[in-house]
C-alpha cells in the first residue's frame, strides 16, 4: 500500500520557483516528522506581498513526491522538501486557513487520489545548495543529519542515537 502521508504547504512560490529549487522551501518542520510522508501538497497563498503564482487563494497547484527532507542553507532551522516527481494540479480549497503555514494530513483526507495523478520527473535544481545532501548520497552529513537519519530509520528519536567515531 502507497504511503499516502502528506505535508500541506501554503506557499506564495510559483510552479517554476519549486521546480527550480528541487522542492519546497524554506519550512519550519520537525524533520523526522516529515521523512515519515510520502508527499507534499503545495497550496496558494495568493495574499502574500510575495506571490509568483496565479492560482486561486487557497487551491492545491503542485503535488510532489517527497525525496528527501533537508537542511535549508540560507535559512538556519528550516528545511527543503526535495521532490522526485511532481504533478500539476488544481484542487480548490485544499487549505482551510490554517494559521501555520504547514500541515500534516494524508492525500486521502483531502480526497487526492495520487494514481489519478499525472507524474513528472523532477529536474535537478538550477544551483546545488552547498553542504546539502540526499538519501543515498556517498557524500559527508554531520552527525545530527547522522542521528535523525538513523532515528528515522528506527522509529525513535535522535536523542535516542548515540554515535561513536574512533579513529
Amino acid at each position: 500500500m502507497i504511503n499516502d502521508e502528506a505535508i500541506i504547504v501554503f506557499t506564495a512560490k510559483s510552479t517554476e520557483q519549486i521546480l527550480n529549487e528541487g522542492g519546497s522551501s524554506a519550512w519550519r518542520l520537525g524533520r523526522t516528522r516529515a521523512h515519515f510522508c510520502g508527499f507534499v501538497v503545495c497550496t496558494r497563498n495568493a495574499k502574500s506581498e510575495r506571490v509568483a503564482g496565479l492560482e486561486t487563494h487557497h487551491a492545491a497547484f503542485l503535488i510532489g513526491k517527497l525525496k528527501d527532507v533537508v537542511s535549508s542553507p540560507e535559512y538556519k532551522g528550516r528545511y527543503i522538501l526535495r521532490f522526485s516527481e511532481y504533478a500539476i494540479v488544481d484542487f480548490p480549497n485544499v487549505w482551510k486557513g490554517e494559521r501555520n503555514p504547514i500541515k500534516y494530513s494524508t492525500l486521502h483526507d483531502i480526497g487526492i487520489d495520487p494514481s489519478h495523478l499525472k507524474w513528472q520527473p523532477m529536474p535537478e535544481p538550477r544551483e546545488a545548495a552547498p553542504g546539502v545532501t540526499h538519501r543515498g548520497d556517498s557524500t559527508a552529513l554531520s552527525l545530527s543529519e547522522a542521528k535523525e537519519r538513523l532515528a528515522h530509520t528506527f522509529g525513535v528519536s535522535p536523542t535516542a542515537i548515540e554515535i561513536i567515531v574512533r579513529g
